[in-house]
C-alpha cells in the first residue's frame, strides 16, 4: 500500500501530438504540432512502484518500470506539488517514431504531465504556465513540449518569469508532409555538431527568416520556401545525415519548402497546399538515395488531452 491520497482504480487517459521544431530558422523557438498521436493510459493501484506496458513503437525497446521516461514526468509533478506518488500501471500506446526528430521524448514527457495533472484534478490546479514549466524541467527547453501542450504552432522562449510560449492559428493551405527514415539520429549528437558561434550576417539573416516564417505560415504560404531558409545549425548537421541532406537539396531545388524535423533525421516539407504535398510525395518516392515512409499529417490545433476516470470505470 501507498499514502497517496488517491483511489485505487483511478485512471486517466491521455492522447498528444507529435511536434516538429525548428521548422528550418526557428532554432529552439518554432515548433508545430502534427495529428500524429501518443496515448496513454495511468490506473492507480495499491502497490507502490509502476508497471508500464508499451504497444506499438517502443515495445521491447524503453523501461517498463519507474525509469520510463512517462512515470518520471509524473513523479515530478507529484513531488513538485508535495503530493506522495501511487503505484501505477501505464499503457501506452505508441505511434510517434523515436530518435527521428518528431519529438518522441517531448510527448512522452507530456503525456506524464498531463496524466499527473489529471490525476491531482481534485487536489491542485495546474494552469499552463505551470504545465509548460514542469515539462522544459525536464526537456531542457521548451520548443517541443510547447506545441505538444497546446497545438498549433507556437513560440517558445524563457524569460525572468520561466518558459513561456505564444500559440498562433496556421493558414488552412498549410499541408506538412514528413518523411520518415529508416536510421534514426540522437538529439544530443545533433546539438552538439553546432559551432560555439556564428557569423554576424548568418544571424541577422534567420531572424528575417524566422519573422517571414511566421508570415507565411499564418498568413501567406506562397512564402513558404524563401522563409525556411537557414543558416544557423542545419547545414553544421548535414554531413552527419548525408541521406537527409539529399533529399532536403532535391525538394528545395522542386521549389518546395523543405527543412530538417527538430534534430532529425526527418524531413519537414511545409506546403502551400493539399496538391504542392502530392508533389513533394512524389519527389520524395522517386528519391534513390534512401527509403523514406512519407506522412501527410494535418496541423493538430488541439494539443495534449487529459480525461479523468472514476475508480472502476475502465475494468
Amino acid at each position: 500500500m501507498t499514502d497517496s491520497p488517491l483511489a485505487r482504480g483511478l485512471a486517466v487517459t491521455v492522447k498528444v501530438p507529435a511536434t516538429t521544431a525548428n521548422l528550418g530558422p526557428g532554432f529552439d523557438t518554432l515548433g508545430l504540432a502534427l495529428s500524429l498521436y501518443d496515448e496513454l493510459t495511468v490506473t492507480v493501484r495499491d502497490e507502490p512502484g509502476s508497471t508500464v506496458t508499451v504497444v506499438g513503437v517502443g515495445a521491447g525497446e524503453v523501461p517498463t518500470d519507474d525509469d520510463n521516461l512517462v512515470v518520471r514526468a509524473i513523479r515530478h509533478v507529484f513531488d513538485a506539488y508535495g503530493v506522495p506518488s501511487p503505484g501505477l500501471d501505464l499503457v501506452a500506446r505508441n505511434a510517434i517514431p523515436h530518435g527521428r526528430g518528431l519529438g518522441s521524448s517531448g510527448a512522452a514527457i507530456v503525456s506524464g504531465i498531463m496524466a499527473a495533472k489529471g490525476l491531482l484534478e481534485s487536489i491542485v490546479d495546474i494552469d499552463s504556465r505551470a504545465l509548460l514549466a514542469l515539462a522544459t524541467d525536464l526537456e531542457g527547453h521548451p520548443d517541443n513540449v510547447a506545441p505538444a501542450l497546446f497545438g498549433g504552432l507556437t513560440i517558445a522562449w524563457t524569460g525572468v518569469d520561466g518558459p513561456q510560449y505564444k500559440k498562433l492559428m496556421v493558414h488552412r493551405g498549410v499541408s506538412p508532409l514528413i518523411c520518415v527514415p529508416e536510421s534514426t539520429m540522437s538529439t544530443a549528437l545533433a546539438r552538439s555538431l553546432r559551432p560555439a558561434s556564428v557569423p554576424h550576417e548568418d544571424a541577422i539573416f534567420n531572424v528575417s527568416r524566422s519573422a517571414l516564417l511566421i508570415a507565411a505560415l499564418i498568413q501567406s504560404p506562397e512564402l513558404l520556401l524563401a522563409a525556411t531558409e537557414d543558416r544557423l545549425h542545419q547545414s553544421y548537421r548535414a554531413a552527419a545525415m548525408p541521406g537527409t541532406d539529399s533529399l532536403i537539396t532535391e525538394l528545395r531545388s522542386h521549389g518546395l519548402a523543405a527543412v530538417v524535423s527538430g534534430a532529425g533525421p526527418s524531413i519537414l516539407v511545409l506546403c502551400s497546399d493539399p496538391a504542392q504535398r502530392l508533389e513533394a510525395a512524389a519527389v520524395v518516392a522517386a528519391h534513390p538515395a534512401t527509403r523514406w515512409e512519407s506522412l501527410m499529417l494535418a496541423v493538430d490545433f488541439k494539443g495534449a488531452t487529459v480525461n479523468a476516470h472514476p475508480a472502476g470505470a475502465l475494468a
